[in-house]
């Protein structure tokens, strides 16, 4: 997301629709479902040899999350706000160098790029700008995907052509569509299934979902301004696949009482992220305009969608660059990474920022490695040190439901009790 956009499409400051406007939007969902524009998928580009994602040795999977790299031509592509002593030599370089310092810091096992990987407008070659911008997890040989942002398909490729190409890029584990999804909207619906520990009870399960979701660019009907939503079609393939998987999690080998967690990741922030402020959010919301928060104007109702299948502990996002904060609303977790690229608008002063998260299992009484017992986060800065800020806990199994109050409490307990470590690289 660009500041301009905000006020051309006029997404801040509106507190509604009028009848008329509610009325063709309730319509126009109910048909969205069933209507011939959804996305047909003729000829995918064929997928990536299959790489099942598991927890390591140490009981653990590690997530980095870049948002909004907006990347152009490399080197002469100049940075936006940043400090004067900056503007010379900075450029998308500097947002190659940030990734290679996270990778190299917090060695994760798969990065997830959450939408606006490119900023299509000012790139001469969007598939050359895409291959620059994901290099640095390529040469990592670590596992990553990617979902599309509202700027993405605005250069020299269609937004289908982004999906394909990404989807045929080395290492990557991104889908351009689920294959028993035969309609469904958007490009990059897909989920990926996290095993257990080799070895342990658990090996044969997935003990952590992903999902990952295409949130659109911006509206197509003509009596709604702003942005994209999440639609009817991509909803009912969630449901589904959340059934799915939960019916798989409690039935043998190993049956369990309760759907294994999942994490959901888009570009586009569902409306309701305008819930927190200062006194219920861990980081900050400093989008100057309106509610501090760029999402549709219309809420397709995919947070109750979330809510209602029960297992989704937390949603990412990307496209507002300012805001940084993860809020609990009715126990799922709705969190920003904050702004990662240099050539997108920012803050002079206010640093680039990535989020890492951390799925934690516990162990068996027979001493084995068990399933997830607790989810954590924090961000780091791209500052001399990749200073680490606001860690929390986002989700425990023994204590679903964590008060915003206790978690810098409980999250400073575990550091000192040596169970949580950021120290810096």
């Amino acid at each position: 997301m660009i500041s301009g956009k905000r006020n051309v499409f006029g997404t801040k400051g509106r507190t509604g629709l009028d009848f008329m406007v509610l009325v063709s939007t309730v319509w126009w969902l109910c048909l969205t479902a069933f209507s011939v524009s959804a996305t047909t998928q003729a000829d995918p580009p064929s997928p990536q040899p299959n790489q099942k994602l598991r927890f390591g040795q140490n009981g653990e999977f590690k997530i980095l999350q870049v948002a909004d790299m907006h990347y152009a031509n490399g080197k002469s592509t100049p940075c936006l706000n940043v400090l004067p002593s900056q503007n010379f030599s900075c450029s998308d370089l500097n947002t190659t160098v940030f990734i290679n310092r996270m990778i190299q810091a917090e060695r994760p096992n798969l990065i997830v790029f959450t939408g606006d990987n490119i900023f299509g407008f000012d790139c001469t070659d969007s598939a050359k700008s895409l291959e620059a911008a994901f290099a640095p997890a390529i040469a990592s040989n670590i596992p990553w995907v990617a979902v599309l942002g509202n700027h993405d398909q605005e250069g020299t490729l269609s937004r289908e052509g982004v999906m394909k190409h990404i989807v045929g890029m080395k290492n990557t584990l991104s889908k351009f569509n689920p294959p028993e999804a035969h309609i469904i909207d958007g490009f990059g619906n897909y989920n990926l299934e996290v095993g257990g520990v080799e070895g342990s009870d658990f090996e044969n399960k997935s003990v952590l979902n992903l999902y990952f979701l295409d949130s659109g660019d911006y509206s197509k009907v003509s009596t709604i301004f702003g942005y994209d939503w999440i639609k009817p079609s991509q909803q009912l393939w969630f449901q589904r696949t959340s059934a799915k998987l939960k019916k798989a999690y409690i039935s043998g080998p190993l049956p369990q009482k309760d759907a294994a967690p999942g994490l959901t990741y888009f570009h586009i922030p569902l409306p309701e992220y305008a819930s927190f402020d200062s006194s219920n959010m861990t980081g900050v919301k400093l989008e100057p305009d309106g509610n501090g928060i760029s999402s549709a104007s219309v809420n397709s109702g995919f947070f109750t969608t979330l809510v209602s299948a029960g297992d989704v502990k937390a949603v990412f996002t990307g496209h507002d660059h300012l805001n940084d904060f993860c809020g609990n609303l009715m126990n799922i977790q709705l969190c920003y990474a904050g702004g990662f690229g240099y050539h997108a608008y920012g803050k002079a002063g206010w640093p680039r920022r990535a989020r890492v998260v951390v799925a934690s299992l516990e162990k068996t009484e027979k001493g084995n490695w068990g399933d997830v017992k607790s989810i954590k986060t924090w961000k780091r800065l791209d500052d001399q040190h990749l200073t680490g800020i606001d860690g929390e806990v986002l989700w425990s199994k023994n204590s679903q439901c964590i008060n915003s109050q206790t978690v810098p409490f409980y999250w400073s307990m575990l550091q000192l009790l040596g169970w949580v470590s950021i120290t810096l690289a």
